[in-house]
């Protein structure tokens, strides 16, 4: 079953699947493990935070741009990835558009706090 997702949702389910490719692409990210008080062990997170920031869409392909002639490292979500629940059916409809005219649901950056601020300063926080 197919859930239909408000366009807020989109943008956290982008947040959070781009989240996990940042992580996969550079795991010196999260800290060491948090222990609690019984001895417990928690996975430990990532102590530099992430934010999480609301752009206009047609802005999203632009600040992309910038990031990647900035040398920031891009992880980015394209529009095709809501439009199917099949990853090869998804790589199919990504390899039917050339870059420049690809649209995307989000993207995350990752570099120097100054340079990633220059490009996203900007904008405000997702409500």
């Amino acid at each position: 079953m197919r859930k239909r997702l408000h366009h807020s949702q989109r943008g956290a389910n982008a947040a959070a699947v781009i989240a996990l490719t940042l992580g996969k692409r550079h795991p010196h990210l999260p800290g060491p493990d948090l222990v609690d008080a019984s001895g417990c062990a928690h996975p430990g997170l990532i102590p530099i935070g992430i934010a999480v920031l609301a752009a206009p869409a047609a802005e999203v392909s632009a600040l992309r741009a910038k990031a990647l002639k900035n040398g920031i490292d891009v992880v980015d979500f394209p529009s095709q990835g809501q439009q199917t629940t099949n990853y090869a059916k998804f790589g199919a409809l990504v390899r039917e558009v050339p870059t420049e005219s690809l649209t995307y649901v989000g993207v995350g950056l990752y570099g120097a706090r100054k340079a990633v601020g220059r490009i996203v300063g900007c904008f405000s926080l997702l409500k």
